[in-house]
């Protein structure tokens, strides 16, 4: 059956239609504004202050996983002291950061130091829209400030995000030190040391290294040297803290006895798995957030998943080693292998392929094992392994970014990627890592020694060590007057 066609008068009726919605159309389409650049400017600049204050809250989360594993890894008499040091230590930090580190660390100086900048006032002539902020006498109008950061300013985002960002760093490099000075150290003397280290030790270490001082690269430095995410910055400088640390405290009370190493187990080795496992999360906010940008994708998986990989081969390589040398799959070792992989892959995860990653992952965990036997032979007494992992890996990691360096990575186009790029320094992996060298020896005798006459300081002023009897009671009751268990604790009955 035919279809019944239309009539002369429907069809007009449907091309008006047309006709009104076609020019409906081209009105929208010229009215609609074209955005803007400054709007896709300011769009970039959110999204990427967005990624970097959550991924620095990452970072921040890191605490609790420290606070769990080093209290997981200790007795139960010292557990409240264990998790008053991790919970302090971040405000302390916040403060020292603030009043001091951050100026010193990146503001613009000379190759030792920051110099401007301090407190976030003055010394920053090189910046016209000051003169606005003094006139204000509001020193906090935070985007007046950019100008005397230069190491810092390649990224975007608000002069606060920046520093948020850093200062979880440093207050992780402050938390490192608490584990290997557990179970006898005296709660103040802690407290203090953790200012300075934060105020002092660390920024300036940073400065040479990613302030524009004299390990970066730039006219007069002693060395181009590369920490991407904080191996050596953060890692090794609260490693050689801590060494120094335990050097002048000594050992536990029962740790070494007749020649011997008389072991001394965590309490909860729950907590300590947990732990490990929220600064294993942790870390994907660590190492892709040190891009400081949401703008490059590719570079971001490729960091986050060398950060992955390493973290699993470093717990496979420290149960096959702790297997062999223990003759058990001890879960402490495996979970300190984890921690030493993600150290070790911190420096180098942008400059080296995920199979590189892999492999000094690998190395890492077999190196956490060893070094803890070693420092057990030096009688160097770290209750959690702090020096193992931190210290250990950290100088790994910081080595094999020469060792395996691929600066020419492609990470596509956009701006991280072109930072990265930028951070090439063209040299062959041998070149590399004799710069590396340089950079590990430099910051290690710096940090030691300064962190030595810190701690000898507070010891001849304070006295660092509780007493023998508190010692022994356990440090929650004497230093803090609380027990983590008391429903189940036998020291009073």
């Amino acid at each position: 059956m035919n279809p019944r066609p239309r009539s002369v008068p429907g069809l007009l009726k449907w091309a008006g239609v047309l006709c009104a919605l076609a020019l409906a159309s081209s009105v929208y389409a010229q009215s609609t504004p074209v955005p803007k650049a400054s709007d896709l400017s300011d769009l970039r600049t959110g999204l990427d202050t967005v990624w970097v204050l959550v991924t620095a809250m990452l970072v921040f989360w890191m605490n609790a996983g420290f606070a769990l594993v080093e209290s997981g890894l200790c007795q139960s008499k010292n557990c409240v002291n264990i998790l008053a040091k991790n919970f302090i230590v971040f405000a302390a930090s916040t403060i020292s950061f603030w009043v001091l580190g951050w100026g010193l660390m990146f503001g613009d100086g000379n190759l030792l130091v920051g110099l401007k900048g301090l407190w976030f006032v003055g010394g920053a002539d090189n910046s016209p829209a000051l003169g606005e902020a003094y006139a204000a006498m509001n020193p906090f109008v935070t985007d007046k400030y950019d100008g005397v950061y230069s190491a810092i300013n390649w990224t975007p985002v608000p002069l606060w995000a920046k520093f948020f960002f850093q200062l979880v760093f440093a207050g992780t490099a402050a938390t490192i030190v608490s584990g290997a000075v557990a179970e006898r150290i005296k709660f103040g003397a802690f407290l203090i040391f953790s200012f300075l280290l934060v105020a002092f030790v660390y920024p300036v270490s940073g400065h040479w290294i990613w302030g524009g001082g004299l390990l970066s690269g730039a006219t007069g430095a002693w060395a181009n040297m590369r920490d991407f995410a904080g191996s050596t910055v953060v890692h090794s400088v609260g490693g050689w803290a801590a060494l120094a640390g335990v050097i002048v405290l000594g050992p536990r009370l029962g740790k070494y006895r007749n020649g011997k190493v008389n072991p001394i187990p965590g309490h909860n080795m729950t907590s300590a798995a947990l732990g490990v496992l929220i600064l294993w999360l942790g870390w994907f906010g660590f190492n892709p957030g040190s891009t400081m940008s949401a703008g490059n994708g590719k570079a971001i998986a490729h960091i986050l998943v060398n950060t992955n990989v390493a973290a699993a081969t470093g717990s496979l390589g420290a149960l096959v080693a702790a297997w062999v040398l223990l003759k058990k799959p001890d879960l402490s070792m495996i979970l300190n292998g984890c921690l030493a992989g993600l150290v070790a892959v911190t420096a180098p995860c942008a400059f080296v392929t995920i199979t590189s990653g892999a492999i000094i992952g690998l190395i890492a965990g077999v190196l956490a094992v060893l070094a803890v036997v070693f420092f057990d032979k030096l009688k160097l007494d770290d209750p959690v392994g702090a020096l193992s992992v931190h210290l250990v890996n950290g100088v790994w990691g910081t080595l094999a970014l020469g060792l395996f360096y691929n600066g020419k990575a492609d990470y596509g186009d956009g701006a991280v990627a072109n930072t990265i790029a930028a951070l090439d320094t063209g040299l062959s992996r041998g070149a590399q890592t004799i710069e590396q060298l340089k950079g590990i020896a430099i910051v290690g005798i710096f940090a030691f020694t300064l962190s030595l006459v810190f701690w000898y300081i507070l010891k001849a002023v304070l006295g660092i060590r509780v007493s023998a009897e508190e010692e022994t009671e356990g440090l929650d009751v004497g230093e803090h007057g609380n027990e983590a268990y008391p429903d189940f604790s036998t020291s009073h009955k």
